[in-house]
């Protein structure tokens, strides 16, 4: 393709051949990097570009072009139809500015490892964050070391102490965080266009990120708490009354009463002992108690008192024993021995060869001897 003179081409970088797309890829990435916002001292430039636009994104004005230069498009009539801004709004859509995507920095993301009682009390903390700072009119204003910040805090609230001196960088930043009772792990706290500053950008965001360690009694699960009680036998039959330790430092009862059996793994639950609710902290989740039967030793009754015992406990099922039937008796597992086997077998059937006989030739799951 003949062309009369190549100067819009070039101001876009593009060749006097390239598609519609191509030319409007080639404004779009110009008109970003020359607009006044991100760099005010190249408005000649942006100006440039615009014109370019205007005159290539149209066909006929982009055939006069082609075919007698700019002098056409003067004489013509066609050219300076818009102001560069004019221009950037109808390709973007926007209201006189960059689109906000294109302008804003990078995010600040930290995160803040916090323990399940400072979700469930609150705390406070002390948090110091950097940022950079455009340099400005110094007003002296310095940030004092080792600012306390509060997690107790019912409104979202924050402090900025800026460091505004020549070259400015690093300018220490306290903040103070909304309050962390009820709050998650994983929940994200954003303080809203407080991340670092750069010319010609809107700022990023700081966003605070916490991290919940694990409790060695408590596990949460949303706004429940959930936990394991061990109990003794005769706790389980007989009822009991047993004391726990809140996140908050109070002391429970827990109480079942005579007469209501708890068996092994039964749950049970208390009502509003859970974890607060976040923004209700009046409200709380179910505090989640499973329980786990401890069985006394062996051999830990004399034998002449079993009967005694059995007198007082359920009756045992009856069964039907007949003469044809063979008796074995139980033994200890050697569970070391089991493991290790089932390990190297893979964890498959056993065979045959596995099976412990009366001769001693198998090698499979052994029985300690009484």
């Amino acid at each position: 393709k003949m062309v009369k003179e190549t100067g819009f081409y070039d101001t876009l970088g593009v060749n006097p051949k390239a598609t519609p797309d191509e030319i409007k890829k080639a404004y779009r990435k110009l008109a970003l990097k020359y607009h006044p916002d991100k760099n005010p001292n190249e408005g000649e430039k942006f100006k440039l570009i615009s014109q370019a636009y205007e005159v290539l994104s149209e066909p006929k004005k982009r055939d006069l072009y082609d075919q007698g230069g700019e002098q056409a498009i003067k004489d013509g009539g066609m050219g300076g139809g818009g102001s560069p801004m004019d221009i950037f709004n109808m390709f973007f859509g926007g209201g006189g500015r960059m689109p906000q995507r294109d302008r804003r920095g990078k995010n600040v993301v930290h995160q803040l490892t916090v323990t399940l009682e400072e979700m469930y009390n609150g705390t406070n903390r002390k948090l110091a964050l950097q940022k950079n700072v455009i340099c400005g009119k110094c007003e002296d204003i310095k940030p004092p070391k080792g600012k306390w910040i509060s997690l107790n805090s019912l409104e979202l609230e924050y402090q900025k102490y800026r460091l505004a001196v020549n070259n400015s960088k690093g300018a220490l930043w306290c903040l103070k965080l909304p309050s962390a009772v009820g709050m998650k792990g994983g929940q994200k706290i954003p303080f809203h266009g407080e991340g670092d500053q750069e010319p010609g950008l809107e700022p990023g965001d700081v966003v605070i990120v916490l991290d919940q360690q694990d409790h060695p009694v408590y596990q949460r699960q949303e706004d429940d708490l959930h936990m394991k009680m061990n109990i003794k036998l005769v706790e389980a039959l007989c009822g009991f009354k047993k004391t726990i330790r809140t996140l908050d430092g109070r002391m429970l009862i827990i109480t079942s009463s005579p007469g209501k059996v708890v068996k092994a793994n039964d749950v049970r639950c208390v009502h509003n002992e859970g974890m607060p609710i976040h923004k209700d902290p009046y409200d709380r989740g179910q505090l989640i108690i499973q329980f786990q039967v401890e069985f006394p030793d062996k051999h830990w009754l004399p034998e002449h008192l079993l009967p005694q015992l059995e007198a007082l406990l359920p009756p045992r099922d009856e069964q039907l024993i007949s003469d044809d039937m063979e008796e074995v008796d139980l033994k200890e597992m050697d569970r070391s021995y089991s493991q290790q086997k089932s390990g190297s077998s893979g964890g498959g059937k056993p065979s045959f060869e596995d099976i412990d006989d009366d001769e001693g030739g198998g090698h499979g799951v052994q029985c300690q001897q009484q």
